[in-house]
């Protein structure tokens, strides 16, 4: 597949953000109270689950390259990502339901479905290959303690 692993996945949420608000003029808007707080706070959530998982990633002196996984020199499974094998792909989500929380929810329904399928099939399967090259039984083994997200 030519997408794989070729775009970003910054690049990715940001492009899924862009339609979010373009989607705004043209669905139905939900409006409650305190609705700008709570996306605020999702996206803080968010980032703050970015930022854990990248300094994880740092302290253990492998790559953050998402278009390379083949570059990984150790395999992280600490801290956060004894919850969840992608965080940082997590924190992408949970930023972009924020921002449909903002732009009136319903965007979300379609938004956010795809967002994921789309993060699953061009970088995270191919990301779980190079894993599954590089560190074989031990990836194997993470497999099976720790789900994809949640």
């Amino acid at each position: 597949m030519r997408l794989r692993n070729r775009i970003p996945p910054p690049i990715v949420t940001l492009a899924f953000i862009l339609l979010s608000f373009w989607l705004t003029n043209y669905l139905p808007k939900l409006v409650f109270n305190y609705q700008g707080l709570l996306s605020v706070l999702m996206i803080l959530i968010g980032l703050t689950i970015m930022v854990i998982a990248v300094k994880t990633f740092k302290k253990n002196e492998t790559t953050l390259n998402p278009l390379n996984p083949r570059e990984a020199s150790y395999l992280v499974t600490n801290g956060i990502f004894s919850y969840t094998r992608n965080p940082m792909y997590l924190g992408m989500i949970i930023i972009l339901l924020g921002v449909t929380i903002y732009n009136g929810v319903y965007i979300g329904i379609i938004i956010l479905p795809c967002f994921v399928l789309y993060l699953t099939e061009f970088q995270i399967k191919p990301e779980e290959e190079a894993m599954e090259e590089i560190f074989s039984a031990d990836y194997t083994d993470y497999l099976k303690r720790v789900r994809r997200w949640l």
